[in-house]
């Protein structure tokens, strides 16, 4: 006897989308067929809904410990279970202190355990002042490294200059662990900034221009010579141009082990939105032109990006209050909204449902070694999210599990509408309920 069986419903797979039953024991899938035979210990009707593998979103910020009134694991992950997902890898800042060594990695995960609706997994840093704790970072369980070209934002997570991502790379070649970077020029933005400062710039096109889509390109193209001297795996992450996205494919076709990120603000709004909108859609790298969104999807359709991240970075309600725009945190909050935006932008630009789930599930879990997540076979956890493709709801405040009511999403017609999430097979959201419990567990890559 099965512990669960999910009756006719649309599985969503890489290779294609098949009518068929789910049988799941002891929280993994073992059985996939058009009509299975025998009993379960439960039963989940699935017929007219489509059943995706949960989302597994590598690049969040929940920011526990330390600035856990911006957000925090609970509700973070509620809002991500709400919206499809079932694992996250949560970034090693905006937490206080940053996760830098083995200390700052167990108090982040003692603080995630006994809180999360979704399994996690934890990046570690690479500053210039922790270069000897990485291989400790590794040996704890970290799915990789994360390194800011650019000023962070926050003074204990220092920008990695040249020399330490060279350094940090050949570190990370010989620990098997991937290198993201959030790629841009710092001695673009922080001088072009200071000039556009200097001459009484405040609003959000003066912060438009002090950040050019340049300052991306060029800070890719470093990345990519510093991992193909070294033979790192890199991660680029949040690329917010189609320039970006070339040289990374160019360097892959090279043999360079680059993979390429990008958000769902980055296919869906543009910069005249960030400043119909302001503080709600400032981020770093910034939203750019029509040109920018369609050059990213015309990318997405040739296969060149591999992963789609919420990079869910909010922040309390006064830091986004600021009269300077400058001042204004930049972090979108967008962790529960991501497939539901990319289903209904999907529909309208032909993105096919396998294409989607790979970008969201697959792809991410085969590149952070995340074994047993993002496909639906059978060995893997029954990792499933239930989705009724055919509804059409709008966004509302009162849908929002975050700590704050605060999305660009807010007001958008979505099509397609979560139902049900299952973890390891058990159901930890319906129809805007959770589980009463939280239950997810720390994820270490298996490489």
């Amino acid at each position: 006897m099965y512990d669960l069986l999910i009756r006719g419903g649309q599985l969503i797979g890489e290779q294609g989308v098949v009518c068929a039953d789910l049988a799941v024991e002891d929280g993994r899938i073992v059985a996939l067929a058009p009509e299975l035979e025998g009993s379960a210990r439960a039963e989940i009707d699935a017929a007219g809904l489509h059943v995706f593998p949960g989302v597994v979103d590598v690049h969040v910020h929940f920011n526990e410990p330390g600035r856990s009134e911006w957000e925090g694991v609970s509700t973070g992950s509620r809002a991500l279970v709400a919206g499809g997902g079932t694992t996250f890898a949560d970034m090693p800042l905006n937490s206080s202190p940053p996760v830098l060594n083995r200390e700052t990695f167990g108090a982040k995960r003692q603080a995630a355990e006994g809180a999360c609706y979704a399994d996690f997994a934890l990046w570690g840093g690479l500053t210039p002042h922790n270069l000897e704790h990485l291989p400790e970072l590794a040996e704890a369980g970290v799915v990789g490294f994360k390194a800011f070209m650019s000023d962070s934002g926050l003074a204990e997570f220092a920008a990695a200059d040249d020399l330490t991502l060279y350094e940090g790379m050949h570190a990370a070649q010989a620990l098997g662990r991937v290198v993201a970077v959030h790629a841009e020029s710092e001695t673009i933005t922080a001088r072009l900034g200071a000039r556009i400062r200097a001459a009484g710039g405040r609003e959000v096109g003066d912060y438009l221009q002090s950040r050019p889509a340049i300052a991306e390109v060029e800070a890719v193209g470093r990345a990519l010579l510093l991992a193909e001297e070294t033979g790192a795996a890199l991660h680029l992450v949040h690329l917010s141009t189609g320039r970006a996205v070339t040289l990374a494919v160019e360097a892959r076709r090279r043999g360079v082990n680059v993979s390429v990120e990008t958000c769902p603000h980055y296919l869906c709004f543009t910069g005249e939105d960030m400043e119909r909108l302001g503080a709600v859609l400032k981020c770093a790298p910034p939203l750019r032109g029509r040109a920018e969104v369609e050059a990213l999807w015309a990318s997405i359709r040739a296969g060149e990006i591999n992963t789609i991240g919420s990079d869910h970075s909010p922040s309390t309600p006064d830091l986004k209050a600021r009269d300077d725009f400058f001042e204004v945190w930049g972090g979108i909050a967008g962790v529960q909204s991501t497939l539901a935006a990319l289903l209904t932008e999907g529909r309208k630009r032909g993105l096919g449902l396998p294409l989607l789930s790979s970008l969201l599930s697959a792809n991410p879990a085969r590149r952070f070694a995340l074994q047993g997540k993002g496909g639906l076979q059978p060995g893997n956890d029954a990792d499933l999210v239930l989705v009724d493709l055919g509804a059409v709801w709008t966004h509302t405040p009162e849908d929002l599990h975050t700590r704050w009511k605060s999305s660009p999403y807010l007001g958008q017609t979505f099509l397609g509408h979560v139902q049900r999430t299952l973890l390891r097979g058990h159901t930890v959201y319906r129809d805007g309920r959770f589980s009463s419990a939280p239950g997810g567990r720390f994820v270490r890559p298996e490489v």
